[in-house]
């Protein structure tokens, strides 16, 4: 893409490696969050942290958007509409719910700017290696404009369709994600109540069927009882407050989904909410 000029809009703890990334490709990355030690992190990292939104997408060819909130991509948005040069492209990687997606769409399309809804799959372990993947639906044009970025940050890049495709595939995704941390939960809990020991469950799980890349990914992190959060079990409340509210305006039963919002709603109200999301195993 000409220029290679590119704002990133929110630097949290996802945003900032992906952005990072995306710099150490060779794109002139303008980036801002409203948290200074965030911006601090991101000057080190080869990012232009700037004082504002409408600094950082001045110029810019690509604008990327990574917002904590449904809320908050909406009233981006809005700003967004009102100074976003032409002709950029908005590339946004919130997870949000299709409804309020289709918000931010509306918004965007009195000034015609192109929107990619492309929400990504995986850690901030996987962010920092550019291994992450990234569900994208919005103008295929735009994508196959962006796809250079995109792959500076994701190992795949998977185009889904012109509309809200990429937003029901992120909930679908991370619906699986929450109920294998449920299934991981009670495995060992009946596992050890056997007699099987931590370290003997963990390695035949490892060694059996069930051990899915995201089963893989987690073993050592629980060998060692290490919580350090690359998902906060809050963030994934979250999520799943978005596909049980999705599913509802869908007319689809989702009763795994609810009976995992149930555990990491417990969950919240402990200090584990900070923690990894895979620290439900320690729930009784």
């Amino acid at each position: 893409m000409p220029g290679k000029q590119a704002a990133w809009i929110g630097l949290g703890l996802i945003g900032l490696p992906m952005a990072a990334r995306l710099a150490a490709a060779g794109w002139q990355v303008k980036g801002f969050d409203i948290s200074k030690e965030r911006l601090e992190m991101a000057a080190a990292r080869g990012i232009s942290a700037v004082a504002s939104t409408e600094a950082a997408i001045e110029g810019a060819s690509l604008v990327f958007t990574s917002m904590p909130t449904e809320a908050a991509l909406i009233e981006l948005a809005r700003k967004l509409a009102a100074g976003m040069p032409k002709p950029a492209i908005l590339v946004e990687t919130t997870t949000a719910g299709p409804a309020a997606s289709a918000k931010v769409a509306e918004t965007l399309a009195a000034p015609g700017i192109a929107y990619l809804r492309a929400p990504i799959s995986g850690s901030v372990n996987l962010a920092e290696t550019g291994a992450l993947t990234t569900f994208v639906s919005g103008p295929k044009a735009a994508f196959d404009a962006a796809k250079p970025a995109l792959a500076a940050y994701t190992r795949a890049q998977i185009w889904l369709g012109e509309a809200e495709e990429a937003r029901y595939a992120k909930l679908a995704v991370n619906l699986m994600v929450a109920v294998t941390a449920g299934m991981l939960r009670e495995t060992l809990a009946l596992a050890q109540q056997g007699g099987i020991g931590w370290e003997a469950a963990l390695d035949l799980l490892g060694e059996s069927v069930v051990a899915s890349p995201l089963v893989k990914y987690k073993l050592e992190p629980l060998r060692r009882h290490d919580y350090t959060p690359t998902a906060t079990g809050a963030l994934v409340l979250k999520d799943l407050d978005l596909i049980v509210e999705t599913a509802r305006q869908a007319g689809i039963e989702v009763p795994l989904a609810r009976e995992m919002r149930a555990a990491y709603q417990r969950m919240a109200k402990s200090q584990l909410a900070g923690e990894d999301f895979i620290s439900i195993v320690k729930r009784p």
